[in-house]
């Protein structure tokens, strides 16, 4: 996939996750964690052999997955503030 549609989506990703997670990282924070997670989830998914499909809607899909499993992962090492 191109680099900067990549990075797109893990910006979209990142925001959505920081909506469903109720992150109080901001907005930047966020869209760093989405990016992050991106990376997180293709390379999980890709650990598991588990495929969304191609295309962006599969890459959305992995991503939204690697940066919500980050923010979790994130509280509980930081714990909520």
């Amino acid at each position: 996939m191109n680099i900067i549609v990549f990075l797109i989506v893990g910006l979209l990703a990142g925001w959505l996750a920081g909506v469903i997670m109720k992150s109080r990282y901001g907005l930047i924070g966020d869209l760093v964690v989405g990016v992050i997670g991106a990376f997180l989830g293709q390379w999980l998914f890709g650990l598991l052999g588990v495929s969304f499909g191609g295309g962006l809607l599969g890459a959305f899909l992995t991503a939204v997955i690697g940066a919500i499993v980050l923010l979790a992962v994130i509280r509980l090492i930081f714990g909520r503030r």
